[in-house]
């Protein structure tokens, strides 16, 4: 194969899961450091489980996290169709072509009979393989268990397979990611590549769709593993070029655990909805277990693409730490323009009514309460003070700092003064210098003074800049909440 094809191959069964998004950006930024091409498949051949509802979610997570495919269900491409529910017609052809070669038989076993083969392997403590006693079967045995009504699965000759490609039982592959990885397929048994029912099996339309796609490597999860030995022989038996195959590492939970929902998001939507930037998503998956040769973590995905390594990807699993992703992701915030930080807050504050605040306020409170916010989702609880006539007080707040001796003199004070003030940003900033320094020469710490102020207007003690709260919420709204708090 010339070109390099790469290709993910989600199952629409749930919303796409922060390790396949992994898997994803992997083939995307490997296709794109050799000029290749990036295909999607949707493998949908489990019917129960599949759900238009994740097939649209898996696409608007690879879209939102920028890994926009060259081949797919959607956007089409020379080796269509991309759904594996549409491509049903293709696989019985080939299990027929293994049948005919020989690397394939009927099987007529039935369940109970396959149940009784596995409980006689435990009880002798063995590992169960399939014991291969329809391999055999003659023309009249068969026509004589299609008479009692039964329908053949089609199951894969594995030691045949092995001894016309190979010298021994035992299957080697050089993966790109982990080395040189064997198996003594002698314990593997016969599996069933086409279901009496007449659909295929994961193991095989896999393989079929990958040699029609002319996929080049096939970059997955190592729990894929014991597949891939049971694929190669089947690319063997049909006479197809073996793509190269490598095995990404688990991505596991900071207790070393399965990452699951116990421990916080996991779907990548599950992110965005709490707030979490594309970008900085993207960027803190690419650095599961690959580093960037500069030691530079901070990177967009085509300068990621540029310096990828896939040799130089680790082995081992990953852990996925989420304070780390959280510090990427409050980095990125910050790196956003306001006006698109504005747009991308306006979801999370639904609770308020913008309208009461001019867009220079709106600007300027967002640029007064950016610095702190770790997810997007935290604009909602850090702003509530910016709306309505009056505030809520913390319950400690208002014992603690507002009915102190000191607060109540400092609120008393206040009023008498900002009757007069200009309630403007500047002018605000000079009098409140003044107005701290005065109770400052009385003996009342500057913060302490700036306590009580905070707390009338907003509730907290702790917060954005005072003198710009106080402008945006105007003379007002200012003076009533603090006239409010005086006992």
């Amino acid at each position: 194969m010339t070109e390099v094809r790469v290709r993910i191959a989600p199952s629409p069964s749930g919303n796409l899961h922060i390790g396949t998004a992994r898997t994803a950006l992997f083939n995307y930024l490997f296709a794109k450091k050799n000029n290749g091409k990036f295909v999607l498949r949707i493998e949908d051949t489990d019917a129960e489980r599949t759900s238009q509802a994740y097939i649209d979610n898996i696409f608007d997570s690879l879209k939102a996290l920028g890994l926009n495919w060259d081949e797919g269900p959607d956007v089409g491409g020379p080796y269509g169709p991309y759904t594996q529910s549409e491509r049903f017609d293709i696989y019985p052809k080939y299990a027929q072509i293994l049948l005919e070669k020989g690397f394939a038989y009927e099987c007529f076993c039935t369940p109970e009979e396959l149940e009784q083969e596995k409980e006689e392997a435990a009880k002798n403590k063995k590992p169960y393989v399939y014991t291969k006693k329809c391999e055999n079967l003659t023309e009249e045995q068969k026509a004589k268990l299609r008479a009692e009504g039964r329908k053949p699965a089609i199951r894969f000759n594995i030691q045949k397979a092995q001894k016309a490609f190979h010298d021994s039982s035992m299957l080697i592959f050089d993966d790109l990611v982990k080395g040189e990885l064997h198996m003594n397929t002698d314990l593997l048994g016969d599996f069933v590549i086409m279901k009496s029912n007449g659909t295929p099996t994961y193991n095989f339309a896999v393989v079929i769709d990958d040699m029609l796609m002319k996929i080049s490597h096939v970059i997955r999860g190592e729990d894929h593993i014991s597949n891939t030995f049971k694929q190669i022989l089947i690319f063997e038996a049909l006479g197809a070029e073996v793509p190269r195959f490598g095995h990404l590492g688990m991505i596991l939970a900071p207790d070393r655990s399965k990452l699951s929902k116990r421990h916080g998001a996991t779907a990548v939507s599950e992110f965005v909805e709490k707030g979490y930037l594309t970008d900085a998503l993207i960027n803190f998956v690419a650095l599961l277990g690959w580093s960037p040769s500069d030691g530079q973590e901070i990177k967009s995905v085509d300068q990621i693409a540029q310096d990828f390594r896939i040799g130089e990807i680790s082995s081992s699993n990953s852990i996925f730490e989420y304070d780390k992703l959280n510090w990427m992701n409050s980095h990125y915030i910050k790196m956003l323009e306001i006006e698109d930080l504005k747009e991308r807050l306006k979801p999370y504050l639904t609770k308020y009514d913008l309208s009461e605040l001019t867009d220079a306020q709106y600007t300027r409170m967002v640029e007064i309460t950016r610095e702190p916010l770790t997810l997007l989702s935290d604009i909602t609880d850090a702003v509530p003070y910016f709306f309505g006539l009056d505030v809520e007080i913390e319950p400690d707040v208002q014992t603690e700092v507002l009915d102190t001796d000191v607060s109540q003199n400092v609120l008393k004070e206040f009023v008498k003064q900002a009757e007069n003030w200009d309630f403007s940003e500047e002018n605000l900033h000079e009098k409140l210098e003044a107005f701290r320094g005065e109770f400052k020469e009385k003996g009342i710490k500057p913060k302490v003074t700036m306590w009580a102020i905070r707390a009338a207007v907003t509730g907290r003690t702790r917060g954005a800049d005072m003198t710009a709260i106080l402008a945006i919420l105007g003379k007002e709204r200012s003076m009533h909440r603090i006239k409010k708090a005086i006992k």
